[in-house]
């Protein structure tokens, strides 16, 4: 494991002793430090993500045009709210967030790197709280599973899923079974990998996959949870909510990525899937109600 793998393990095992408001806070001051060094590149990001967004959608012969969205995950910004609107032309984001990570000066950044990115001048609503725009709504601290929908022919989600608990995963998608009209759209961007691996590049992107679910609990924290769910695993929840799979797409891995593999002693909770479900990555999922 390297250096900087350590010290962010460390760091975040110190965080998760604090009290709550303590840890988060401290997370916060962190991670406010490195959005405002990479709100350019993070904006880049979320554009390519935007951009699969649409192909997905388009493969269909459907489009973000004048509908009204719901997004799983604010994150620290809204950036994919914003191309969504002014980009997509969306008709309204309504954007849910178990933490509230907001704030006006996060947003003013974000403004500023859309008019000198792409010369989009965004129009700020002085009433709300975070200047976001009006067809823009935030819910932070909030629970998905009991809040009450706003009207939303599209969900989204980007890099979120892996982050949830596979119980509360199959009851969000019995709750948008039973409560968005039929015909609705739900469409994930699953990153499955170990996210250690981006840290530590002589990591396989499958490493967690030697430990049990007793050992990989106690090497992570609520700031890096991770559900480690294999490719079959989120089919069967949207399966048994009743959604119908419009379509799956999903990245195989190279020659490098699957040598790196092949050296992980797999852990019996995961024997029983093939090995191109175990290195499934980037999973894109189209699903319908």
């Amino acid at each position: 494991m390297s250096l900087k793998l350590r010290l962010k393990e460390r760091l975040f095992l110190i965080l998760d002793l604090l009290p709550e408001k303590q840890g988060f806070y401290f997370y916060h001051k962190i991670q406010d430090t490195i959005n405002g060094e990479n709100m350019s590149q993070r904006v880049k990001t979320n554009e390519q993500s935007f951009e699969v967004l649409k192909r997905l959608l388009q493969q269909k012969d459907l489009s973000i045009e004048g509908k009204n969205i719901l997004e799983i995950g604010s994150g620290w910004v809204p950036i994919m709210p914003y191309f969504m609107l002014y980009r997509g032309k969306a008709k309204s984001i309504s954007t849910f967030d178990l933490n509230r990570h907001f704030s006006k000066n996060k947003i003013s950044r974000l403004n500023e790197v859309f008019q000198s990115e792409y010369g989009i001048r965004v129009t700020q609503d002085s009433t709300n709280p975070y200047r976001l725009p009006k067809k823009i709504t935030y819910y932070p601290n909030t629970d998905l599973i009991n809040a009450d929908l706003p009207e939303a022919e599209l969900v989204f989600s980007r890099f979120v899923l892996e982050h949830v608990k596979p119980d509360d995963l199959a009851l969000m998608h019995e709750k948008f079974k039973r409560e968005l009209k039929p015909g609705s759209l739900i469409v994930h961007l699953i990153s499955p990998s170990d996210h250690r691996a981006y840290v530590d590049k002589n990591l396989s992107l499958q490493d967690f996959l030697q430990y049990s679910e007793a050992e990989w609990k106690g090497k992570q924290t609520k700031f890096d949870y991770h559900n480690r769910l294999r490719l079959p695993q989120y089919l069967a929840i949207f399966k048994a909510a009743g959604l119908e799979l419009l379509h799956v797409e999903y990245d195989k891995p190279g020659a490098d990525t699957f040598k790196r593999f092949s050296s992980v002693p797999i852990h019996e909770d995961f024997k029983n899937f093939t090995d191109e479900e175990l290195t499934a990555g980037s999973i894109n999922v189209v699903l319908k109600l």
